[in-house]
């Protein structure tokens, strides 16, 4: 039988990191037991409810369905290494604040990362645009609203188009 523990190497949240793992084990296991990053969430647990998104070298990912193995040499990036070196909200988080977006606060962290990932792309994106690329994430209180409008006031924002 194949050895099923390696050591993996790669970046969480700007920080080099290494560690022995089974090979059989899910990035949101490793990223919660191993690293305690607590706003990786356990969800559905087969990738359809995005409470453990995290993006991965810029792109927004299921960690419950990726193993962790397959992040060897990338860069990770969890809720926690969107906040400023003081603990500082990013803009996506604090407009999640202000827009009431969050309610119990279990979906936040994953809908939030897969904002990021919208935000990054430095496009400008129709209603219909925003609503389908945030529809991995499933929420059970906030009827969804005032997290795509969070998301959308982000992206004028960063656009220039909103003060």
């Amino acid at each position: 039988m194949e050895n099923q523990y390696k050591l993996l190497q790669f970046n969480l949240n700007g920080k080099d990191v290494s560690c022995m793992i089974d090979v059989r084990m899910s990035l949101t296991d490793l990223l919660r037991d191993e690293f305690r990053l607590t706003s990786v969430k356990k969800g559905c647990e087969v990738g359809e409810c995005g409470a453990c998104t995290v993006l991965i070298d810029g792109e927004a990912f299921n960690s419950c369905i990726y193993l962790a193995a397959w992040a060897e040499g990338k860069k990770v990036r969890t809720l926690e290494g969107l906040t400023g070196p003081d603990g500082e909200l990013s803009d996506i988080q604090q407009a999640f604040v202000d827009e009431a977006a969050i309610q119990c606060g279990f979906c936040s962290p994953g809908f939030i990362l897969t904002a990021a990932e919208i935000l990054e792309t430095g496009k400008e994106y129709t209603d219909d645009e925003l609503r389908k690329l945030l529809s991995g994430h499933l929420c059970r209180c906030t009827g969804y609203e005032n997290i795509f409008r969070a998301v959308k006031k982000t992206m004028l924002r960063r656009l220039g188009k909103l003060d």
